[in-house]
């Protein structure tokens, strides 16, 4: 890479500053040759007595309160984050929400859950890498490469909005601190936005700000509505308040340089976190602007239409470039000198998840009942309650039934059971009351231990008493005991899951309402053609 100084004259200032503070993948180590000015600091959860023998190197977040993890006086540059949670609500990357505040400014610069601000939706957790994110230990360390300059302060929270409280948050932030910023320094912001459903009529809004600076990147999430592929849409980028884009998309998945529909992968500057098909599926998606970030001096818009494959009342395929109603959510990147339009607010923790019901396996347990081996309860805290139903079916054959009440009842909701992954488990049939309708297998093998949610499927499942028997009928060929070659066949369950699923409209809806909306507006129907 050449001279540093060569760089920041023949670039501009902030581009520079972006590309000399992100991960070692996008730049080698040609930078470490030259010394830099500035000063290196920390924030951190670290126990300020423990040069006293302490080790309380954690914060805990009540529910609904905000821990500030750190006020930094500038001017500076935040070059890593690092984050870990042990909370006791699973789905913690949705429920957490994490903010930057730079200067004096009213409105958070950064303003996301902390799951989709680094690259996965849907309060999932796992681990995946990329250019400005590393997230390892299973999806429970988190990292972030993205430079963050500020010319006089920045302040970082994050605000647990579940009913459940962080029992640990852990943090690094690391910052140098420097003699001065250039004037034309553009500050890092992310912006978090969902319609759920898409609107029909219009494209989905991902950004839409006033001044200078580029765009960086996008990570879009969708839980599908009904079966079919769901990305025809094409991306739009309108520059400086131009009428016709000037950048014009040809499909959902080219925009995320992937093709022919998704899958999961991950690449340094593109990829899919989380991806699942049919009804109730769930996808994330990245793409980072780093090497060719699209540059704005007046304004940008971003927006991406919400079209794909609709299904009429009889099964068939109406159309595959038709408008649909899935939930959109996304987190715009982007660097701006100044202070950006305020175009989005957080919704609340309710809209952002679907209505979820969950019963531990553990306030079952004397309710249980197997045909052999034996049901006991084994602690960790991998597991909701910290426990999980830990049964030895040491032989194929060997059943156990986990019974369940509801309340209400509960019309088209996906029923999933977590479920419990290691070296010495063994493959499993799962029934709902019984019914062999619902008879589904799952592999419950793994080199080490964790947790997997496992759909059993979507149903209406009336007020009253259900129950999920589990029959074991083998094992995969490397399960085995440690240190052994005797076959494993055990089995684990942590909790039983009930969750919403996306209402999205019916084709005549939709097809009736983009057909006003267009009409109204003096435009052509928006099925036209097809």
């Amino acid at each position: 890479m050449g001279n540093p100084r060569t760089i920041l004259k023949s670039l501009p200032v902030v581009f520079a500053l972006l590309v000399a503070n992100s991960a070692y993948a996008l730049r080698g180590l040609d930078h470490l040759t030259t010394t830099q000015p500035g000063r290196s600091n920390r924030a951190s959860s670290s126990d300020a007595n423990e040069w006293k023998n302490g080790n309380g190197d954690a914060r805990p977040i009540p529910p609904g309160e905000t821990l500030v993890l750190a006020e930094l006086e500038g001017p500076g540059i935040i070059q890593h984050l690092w984050f870990t949670v042990a909370p006791e609500d699973h789905f913690y990357p949705a429920s957490l929400v994490f903010r930057v505040y730079y200067d004096s400014r009213k409105d958070p610069g950064v303003e996301s859950p902390l799951g989709d601000f680094f690259g996965i939706g849907h309060g999932i957790w796992k681990p995946y890498q990329c250019l400005p994110y590393e997230i390892s230990s299973a999806g429970r360390a988190y990292n972030c490469f993205w430079p963050m300059p500020f010319n006089w302060k920045a302040r970082l929270t994050v605000t647990n909005e579940s009913d459940k409280p962080v029992r640990a948050f852990f943090y690094y932030i690391d910052w140098v601190s420097v003699p001065a910023l250039p004037k034309n320094t553009a500050y890092f912001h992310a912006q978090y936005r969902q319609e759920k459903p898409c609107v029909q009529g219009r494209n989905y809004l991902i950004l839409q700000t006033e001044g200078k600076g580029h765009y960086v990147g996008t990570v879009l999430s969708v839980h599908h509505a009904e079966d079919g592929w769901f990305g025809e849409g094409d991306d739009f980028f309108y520059i400086d308040g131009e009428e016709e884009p000037s950048l014009r998309g040809t499909g959902s998945e080219d925009y995320f340089c992937d093709a022919w529909g998704f899958r999961e992968f991950q690449h340094m500057r593109h990829g899919v976190t989380v991806w699942e098909w049919g009804t109730d599926g769930k996808g994330t998606a990245y793409r980072w602007h780093i090497d060719d970030p699209i540059r704005f001096t007046k304004s940008i818009r971003v927006e991406i239409e919400h079209k794909g494959s609709r299904h009429g009342p009889d099964g068939n395929q109406y159309t595959g470039y038709e408008e649909r109603a899935d939930d959109f959510a996304s987190v715009a990147f982007w660097y701006q000198e100044g202070e950006p339009t305020r175009f989005a607010e957080l919704p609340p923790l309710s809209e952002r998840l679907k209505r979820r019901f969950a019963i531990e396996a553990e306030s079952m347990f004397d309710r249980i009942t197997s045909s052999s081996g034996e049901v006991t309860l084994q602690d960790g805290d991998q597991w909701g309650g910290h426990k999980q139903v830990f049964f030895k079916s040491e032989v194929e054959g060997a059943t156990i039934a986990i019974p369940f009440h509801l309340d209400e009842t509960w019309r088209k909701s996906s029923l999933f059971a977590r479920l419990t992954v290691s070296w010495d488990y063994g493959i499993h049939e799962v029934r709902l009351d019984g019914r062999e309708d619902t008879r589904k297998k799952v592999d419950l093998y793994a080199p080490s231990t964790e947790t997997m949610e496992f759909r059993i499927g979507i149903f209406d499942l009336e007020a009253g008493d259900h129950f999920l028997d589990f029959r074991c009928v083998g094992a995969n060929p490397e399960s085995a005991f440690k240190d052994s070659d005797e076959t494993g066949h055990y089995f684990g369950i942590d909790l039983i899951e009930l969750a919403e699923v996306p209402r999205g409209a019916s084709l005549e809806e939709s097809i009736f309402q983009s057909i006003n909306e267009s009409e109204s507006e003096g435009g052509e129907s928006l099925v036209m053609g097809h």
